[in-house]
């Protein structure tokens, strides 16, 4: 039987790691779907039309180590708010969430436009200063250089990109649990989004 859990938020707040989490507790396969956007930005950087990188897009190309970089982040955030680059993605992804077995999908406009008829709806969120600071140790645990106050601005200029953008701007889908992180330790979090899932599923 298909069920389908959206997740939707902004950077950092800890939606990937919540996700990854409800898969493996209900045994649900798990898109995160800001990998195909960064997929594609990564190919923009080589000089490869978005739009062309979107329509060619393929499974090998979500498993590159180098998507995870800010470069990327950067790239990912500008293409993704090109309407011919979002519906190329659009059938993937709502394949993928009706798979038989159960999906859970993150990303930006899961709840809202890829899948409006999931059957649960989570937005993850947290103060932007909260989610510079993990993203600033994220990437210096990994080695790159960067400065708090540059993480900030980036992650600022990224919501403001993400949530003004014409197409599917990110925002909570109306009947989405929303779930603020800022001030609750992982484990805590993922019990709530949990919570609310096996809510929807009584």
């Amino acid at each position: 039987m298909a069920f389908t859990i959206a997740i939707d938020g902004p950077a950092a707040a800890g939606k990937g790691t919540i996700s990854k989490a409800i898969a493996a507790h209900f045994g649900f396969a798990h898109l995160d779907t800001g990998l195909l956007y960064r997929a594609v930005g990564a190919r923009t950087l080589d000089g490869t039309d978005p739009i062309d990188a979107a329509r060619a897009l393929t499974a090998e190309d979500l498993a590159a180590d180098s998507l995870r970089t800010p470069e990327v982040a950067q790239a990912a955030s500008r293409v993704a708010v090109i309407g011919e680059v979002r519906a190329a993605l659009v059938d993937f992804q709502r394949a993928f969430a009706r798979r038989a077995g159960g999906a859970v999908l993150d990303g930006r406009d899961i709840g809202t436009v890829i899948c409006p008829e999931a059957e649960a709806k989570l937005f993850v969120t947290a103060s932007a200063e909260v989610r510079a600071e993990r993203r600033y140790l994220e990437l210096i645990g990994k080695g790159h250089d960067a400065s708090r106050e540059a993480v900030l601005a980036d992650v600022k200029e990224r919501d403001a990109r993400d949530m003004e953008r014409a197409e599917a701007p990110l925002k909570p889908a109306e009947d989405a649990v929303l779930i603020d992180t800022s001030e609750l330790a992982i484990d805590a979090a993922v019990q709530a989004a949990i919570a609310a899932v096996e809510a929807q599923r009584a």
